[in-house]
């Protein structure tokens, strides 16, 4: 394989290395801080367009949607830029030995490729760009991230063309603050909410029904960081606007009920 592998590079240049291992470099701290200017972002828009007697649950829910739509755009399309148009290409003499050397990573099943291509590697791996390095940052803890892998892009397709307008959607519909717009609003939560829900379990069950050969739990911060609070977010949340919308609406249809039972009883007066 070794043998292999040298005529390999020597007639073809070798893929850029992916960014490994737990240290903390520039790439980690921007990716970090990255998050938490989106989220200061929010907040100030929130401030701008919100009215200043809002209640703080819909400042929360503004809050949390407008987030979670610019994580969506910027940090999920970044990824889906990284699987489109960031490849590696391999040269006619591409053989199964060069195809399993270490710096190539595949997470395509056999004889799959992606976008029908026999002779191009894609996903973040293969780029030297800022998202690319970004995803690779990620990578380390999920290696699925810095390739093609079907389920994850299909997910992330409905998350950043369906998702992420649909959440912006909802902070217009808060903006609004209509009175009879109400169990819109909480309709609109709650489909968002299952399919952010959905889109976390598809991602995850994969791994936890094969062993998890793709997740890395043992730094710290790829289990407690990267793996649990990021993902975390999206079923903590989702699950409170789900609860907060069947109060909201038990109390919408209480009160329909009693309109209608007041209605009933005028009648027989």
């Amino acid at each position: 394989m070794a043998r292999g592998s040298s005529s390999f590079y020597r007639s073809h240049p070798p893929p850029p290395i992916p960014r490994e291992g737990p240290q903390i470099d520039a790439t980690t701290i921007i990716s970090l801080l990255a998050v938490v200017v989106l989220l200061g972002g929010a907040y100030a828009a929130s401030v701008r367009v919100l009215p200043a007697t809002v209640t703080i649950k819909t400042r929360i829910l503004f809050v949390w949607h407008l987030f979670d739509a610019l994580i969506h755009f910027f940090f999920e399309g970044s990824f889906l830029y990284n699987c489109f148009f960031v490849s590696y290409s391999l040269p006619t003499s591409f053989s199964v030995t060069t195809r399993h050397h270490p710096r190539i990573r595949l997470l395509t099943p056999p004889d799959v490729y992606w976008l029908g291509a026999e002779d191009r590697l894609y996903g973040a791996n293969y780029g030297t760009g800022p998202f690319s390095r970004l995803w690779q940052e990620y990578a380390k803890a999920d290696k699925r991230w810095g390739g093609v892998d079907l389920t994850i892009v299909s997910l992330e397709l409905l998350t950043v063309f369906i998702g992420a307008p649909l959440a912006i959607w909802i902070c217009e519909l808060l903006r609004r603050e209509e009175r009879k717009g109400v169990l819109k609003r909480w309709f609109w939560m709650c489909l968002l909410a299952t399919g952010e829900l959905y889109g976390g379990f598809m991602t995850f069950a994969p791994e936890w029904l094969t062993g998890s050969p793709n997740l890395d739990t043992s730094n710290w911060m790829y289990l407690w960081l990267y793996l649990t609070f990021f993902n975390m977010l999206w079923v903590v949340f989702p699950l409170w606007i789900l609860w907060e919308a069947y109060k909201a609406m038990g109390s919408a249809m209480s009160q329909a009920e009693m309109v209608d039972l007041v209605n009933y009883l005028k009648k027989d007066d």
